[in-house]
């Protein structure tokens, strides 16, 4: 397989997924606005959206979106405990997760990247996403991930989504239940080689 990322990017997620699974993988950087990859390609030709991730299964499929590309991943190795198993409630509470993660907390922060959003919209943007992290962190009180105890891949992409507010001057930090949650998850093998992989610990 080969995952398509930018650093810094949605695209760690599933980078992330890949490692706690024990998955073969190769990396491809992306650039993002050449739309080129590193070694030269078109990147418009392989994901017509333009944006990452994108994974190619050997078969030359490709997968793009974040959250269809991780329960690919999770399904690979089901012995991992990344994805409950499917037909479970548990699974369809999984999927509820990862929902709230793409629309709510993903999206929210993308006009606060844009130089041209209005600041009172940018201000909006913030106290939409203050609400939604301060319910997330609720649910992560007397728990060590989002859906129990258990590390799923809805956790990776918490943590790379989070990590953006240090760049948007929102303080993930103001609840101590997200705090303990990204240090737990930061400290685990996979996070620390793929932020490695990707240059990010610099």
């Amino acid at each position: 397989m080969k995952l398509y990322f930018a650093p810094g990017t949605c695209s760690h997620s599933p980078h992330i997924a890949l490692r706690e699974a024990g998955l073969p993988f190769e990396l491809v950087r992306v650039d993002l606005k050449t739309k080129k990859t590193a070694d030269g390609r078109d990147y418009l030709a392989i994901s017509p959206n333009g944006y990452v991730p994108a994974l190619e299964l050997d078969d030359g499929t490709i997968l793009t979106e974040g959250p269809a590309i991780v329960q690919y991943i999770a399904d690979q190795a089901p012995d991992s405990g990344l994805a409950p198993a499917n037909g479970t409630i548990a699974r369809y509470q999984l999927q509820s997760v990862l929902g709230l993660i793409n629309s709510e907390i993903h999206k929210g922060f993308s006009p606060l990247f844009k130089p041209d959003t209005p600041e009172a919209t940018k201000t909006a943007a913030k106290t939409h996403l203050a609400n939604r992290i301060g319910s997330i962190a609720k649910r992560l009180e007397g728990q060590d991930y989002l859906t129990g105890n258990q590390f799923t891949v809805a956790d990776g992409y918490l943590y790379t989504v989070l990590g953006w507010g240090q760049f948007v001057d929102v303080d993930v930090h103001r609840w101590p239940a997200i705090t303990a949650f990204l240090e737990r998850v930061a400290a685990r093998p996979s996070i620390q080689a793929a932020r490695e992989a990707e240059g990010l610990n610099a």
